[in-house]
């Protein structure tokens, strides 16, 4: 199945979940089209090769991170619902993205007590009321020269507004916000 028509159907299958389940922990949530192509460009314009998305929920997004790196590149993604994880792993092998794709079940704020590693992109699209709980180790593990990208920045701007004033306080990043989708905040960090 060419990749443009799977995500067009997951597309299809996120907007009637959504629409029919009230539990936010049954929502699909997935970004937009238009994120998913701007994230493509980041990817590629950046010349990324480890990304960290933390929210993998159906994989919708990562199958755009993935199909976006090089052969050899790699999206460590999180997600803390088993049954997400299990519809996100038939995805990606649907997908034939797989072997570009490292899913952790796992909370955030667990994942990044253990993290060591650093990434070229990070990509928030989960809890937004527990990023400041991991705000200083995402600053960590992001490579100088990376790019943090966070998800819904002008649809739930009060619930990120401590997090991104937190961001933009630190002086190694330089900041934009974006308004495709439900607003795509960017924080380059210095090389």
């Amino acid at each position: 199945m060419l990749l443009n028509n799977f995500l067009a159907e997951l597309e299809k299958q996120g907007s009637e979940n959504d629409a029919k389940v009230t539990e936010r922990k049954e929502k699909f949530l997935n970004i937009t089209r238009d994120t998913g192509e701007f994230l493509a460009v980041l990817v590629k314009a950046t010349k990324a090769h480890d990304i960290l998305e933390i929210g993998t929920s159906n994989g919708y997004s990562t199958l755009w991170l993935a199909n976006s790196l090089p052969e050899t590149g790699n999206v460590t993604t999180v997600e803390a619902l088993p049954h997400k994880i299990a519809m996100a792993k038939r995805n990606f092998a649907t997908a034939n993205l797989a072997h570009k794709i490292s899913l952790i079940e796992s909370n955030a704020v667990d994942f990044f007590q253990q993290l060591k590693q650093q990434f070229d992109i990070i990509f928030l699209d989960a809890d937004r009321s527990q990023y400041m709980l991991f705000a200083a180790e995402v600053i960590a593990a992001l490579k100088p020269g990376g790019l943090l990208i966070i998800d819904n920045a002008v649809s739930h701007e009060s619930e990120l507004a401590n997090f991104i004033e937190h961001i933009k306080s630190q002086s190694i990043f330089t900041t934009a916000l974006v308004p495709v989708g439900k607003g795509e905040f960017l924080a380059y960090k210095q090389a």
